[in-house]
């Protein structure tokens, strides 16, 4: 298996699939000719054609409102909102069409639409540049969510997005798109919607997370003594209930680790379910350790707002001292 880093994993998935099928298509902001600003589509304009990687206007809600049109046309878009907080304008898109074209079609219109973007922070950018907004896609009926934390996976996850059905939203940690490297599958390589890994074996206490904070919880899991047990949940929505429950009840002890705010978040809906499934499994109070509700900072104090090896490490010890 090749050795890539997390963007070219994303570039060999896109490379894969639009030879592999050729009614996937790509739209976005500057995808086409300078190969996104983050190079994830450089060199498929020139391998394809104009016609299956184009530029639009800088209009989010153009971008996602063109991508609903060519899901009725046939095609399978796959459109890059080139930050997470510019996603925004575009959730009247998501909410009113996106997630309800199948059920308000009575089931005969599906809907394998891909909605990619970078999220979180830790790479010193400015206002807009930085979100978490998962939760807003988690929380919307009839949309799929998933986020990489690993190359392989980020070529795994997006190829089964793009062959999905319904609409599918990848959130990419950007912070490790140059900064990690991995094996990763030549050729054709689908990791499952719905399926949690995990990342880490332990018999003591159970760190769940997903995308950016997965290296957060090993180097947290590296400085303690006991035997932590970390969870890659990797597909928000549908979620791996079993895994999750299985993993409660193995350690009985369990610490959430989101990037996003606290109030709402998805760690929020993790706690809820092992409060409703598994209290008599657990020997201590779920937490979590979460961005806090304010709007992202600008850089000079972004490493006080994300969650920190020492803050997730402080949890851990909380848990385990009850």
């Amino acid at each position: 298996m090749a050795e890539l880093t997390l963007l070219e994993a994303i570039n060999d998935c896109f490379h894969v699939e639009l030879e592999r099928d050729g009614d996937v298509m790509i739209l976005g902001e500057d995808v086409g000719r300078a190969g996104g600003v983050f190079r994830a589509t450089a060199g498929l304009r020139d391998r394809f054609g104009a016609d299956r990687c184009f530029d639009t206007p800088l209009a989010e809600a153009g971008i996602l409102g063109g991508a609903v049109g060519l899901c009725m046309a046939g095609f399978r878009p796959v459109c890059e909102m080139q930050y997470d907080a510019f996603s925004y304008p575009c959730l009247d898109q998501l909410i009113t069409h996106v997630g309800r074209y199948r059920w308000r079609s009575g089931g005969k219109l599906g809907f394998p639409l891909t909605v990619r973007m970078p999220y979180g922070g830790g790479v010193r950018a400015p206002e807009l540049h930085d979100d978490s907004p998962e939760a807003y896609y988690v929380h919307t009926p009839g949309v799929k969510v998933a986020i990489p934390s690993t190359p392989a996976d980020a070529k795994g996850l997006l190829a089964a997005a793009i062959r999905d059905p319904d609409p599918v939203v990848v959130l990419e940690p950007k912070l490790h798109y140059r900064t990690m490297r991995g094996e990763v599958p030549e050729g054709e390589h689908v990791v499952p919607l719905g399926k949690a890994r995990l990342a880490r074996e332990g018999g003591d206490l159970t760190l769940v997370a997903y995308g950016s904070m997965i290296p957060v919880c090993e180097a947290a899991a590296d400085e303690l003594d006991a035997e932590v047990e970390i969870l890659d949940v990797r597909t928000l929505k549908p979620l791996d209930e079993d895994a999750l429950l299985a993993s409660a009840a193995k350690t009985g002890r369990v610490v959430i680790v989101q990037e996003a705010p606290r109030t709402a978040g998805y760690g929020a809906e993790l706690a809820a379910i092992l409060a409703e499934k598994a209290i008599l499994d657990l020997h201590g109070p779920v937490l979590r350790v979460t961005g806090y509700d304010v709007p992202y900072p600008y850089w000079q104090i972004e490493d006080a707002y994300m969650p920190s090896v020492e803050r997730v490490v402080a949890a851990v010890r909380k848990t385990l001292e009850f």
